[in-house]
């Protein structure tokens, strides 16, 4: 089921026109598919049927009040990094009790507002932050429930700069010193040590660096086990990839719960899983408007009223976002190679290199794919342009769910000092 496709000739997100939409709320914007996220949520609902397991939508993927409030309606938990994603997911309302919070970095009021929530468990990443936790845990009377995160050097085939379970990265305890650290959380009493953590990137394509990190996990159970500690929980953190191009499908969630069953399924724990890509990625699209046609020397250029701000992946990235007209090309119309490019003043401020284009002109919109992960979330207000709209569609329904805030509202933001005051 793809929900966004063309209709009569003109794009449609599930049963509402995009042009549309367009003129309802502006370009550029982002538009979310209810019925996509659900879909993707159920897929690993189904896959992990009959198993004790806790799906955790990862809320750095889409953070928007909509989005996870959608995942709550359904069942799902949370995974936060941050003091304000926590209190988003609570405000969405996720139970607290099914929130679980990551990160390297947790400061004290973070894991104290954690704490006073009473979230599922905290996955800690270092042996500094096991006794800073405990500190925070003892204070507020409490004894909070903990995983792990071990890194098992383990390369997930990803991105440089989204890989996290090579010993070169920041994340997670090394997994040479992970008994030791387990060790000392048992001596400390504001901690109960109910788990392992392992997360070892996004955007993972195979299965095989989840069956490599995996199996170490298992090992490593026993050991603990062995130990005296009493793991009964497995947190298998993120990764699954999308596809944004024409490449093959990535894993399945069927695929990947099947691997995990048969890899851990004997040790008897419960499992958690913080999705978040693979939840959101291919059910958002980014419409932008055409400002310009610019033909250069060497290339043409398609200026785009979306930018660099709006959509930073393929900046950062280099990452591929499928660029579509909105009205359907006929078959046989002409092709040419375009760059697809923001008007932010930065060479790398583009949305799609060298892509084989029908013809377009000033005024004509474009869709951006697999724009529902990591779009909106990292925009910023660069060159002081205002963050853009989203919206939700549910069948012939849609909702802007965040406002385009006035540029007055980014000027207000700023003060003055009294020296400066007129």
């Amino acid at each position: 089921m793809n929900p966004f496709d063309y209709r009569g000739g003109i794009l449609h997100a599930e049963g509402v026109a995009i042009p549309g939409l367009a003129e309802a709320v502006g370009t550029p914007f982002y538009c979310y598919s209810t019925a996509a996220l659900e879909r993707q949520y159920r897929l690993y609902a189904e896959a992990f049927a009959g198993t004790d397991a806790l799906i955790c939508y990862s809320l750095k993927g889409n953070s928007n009040q909509a989005v996870i409030a959608t995942f709550a309606r359904l069942g799902a938990g949370a995974d936060v990094v941050s003091e304000g994603e926590l209190a988003r997911a609570l405000a969405a309302g996720v139970p607290a009790a099914k929130i679980v919070f990551s990160g390297v970095g947790k400061t004290r009021e973070e894991m104290a507002a954690a704490v006073k929530a009473g979230i599922r468990q905290f996955n800690v990443e270092s042996e500094p932050e096991l006794a800073r936790l405990n500190e925070v845990a003892l204070g507020a009377n409490r004894k909070v429930d903990i995983a792990i995160r071990v890194n098992p050097d383990v390369d997930a085939n990803t991105h440089a700069k989204i890989t996290t379970g090579k010993a070169e990265n920041k994340f997670g305890v090394p997994w040479s010193r992970a008994r030791e650290a387990y060790a000392r959380a048992a001596r400390m009493p504001g901690l109960r040590v109910v788990g392992v953590d392992v997360h070892i990137g996004s955007q993972i394509v195979d299965l095989a660096p989840f069956e490599t990190a995996f199996r170490k996990v298992a090992g490593l159970v026993h050991e603990l086990r062995a130990d005296g500690h009493d793991i009964t929980g497995i947190d298998l953190g993120g990764g699954l990839g999308i596809a944004y191009e024409d490449e093959e499908a990535p894993p399945s969630p069927g695929d990947y719960a099947d691997m995990a069953r048969r890899v851990l399924g004997n040790l008897g724990c419960s499992y958690t899983m913080e999705p978040g890509r693979s939840l959101v990625g291919n059910a958002g699209i980014l419409v932008s408007r055409v400002i310009y046609v610019k033909r250069g020397e060497a290339k043409t250029f398609v200026i785009l009223d979306a930018a660099m701000n709006d959509l930073i992946r393929p900046s950062l990235y280099d990452a591929h976002h499928g660029v579509i007209p909105v009205t359907e090309p006929a078959d046989n119309s002409a092709r040419e190679r375009v760059d697809f490019v923001g008007p932010v003043c930065e060479s790398g401020d583009i949305l799609g290199l060298d892509r084989l284009a029908p013809p377009l002109q000033a005024g004509d919109l474009v869709a951006i794919l697999s724009a529902g992960a990591y779009g909106a979330v990292m925009a910023s207000t660069y060159n002081s342009r205002p963050l853009i709209p989203e919206t939700l569609v549910s069948g012939e329904k849609f909702a802007v769910v965040r406002p385009r805030p006035p540029i007055e509202a980014l000027i207000a933001a700023d003060r003055l000092p009294p020296w400066l005051a007129p």
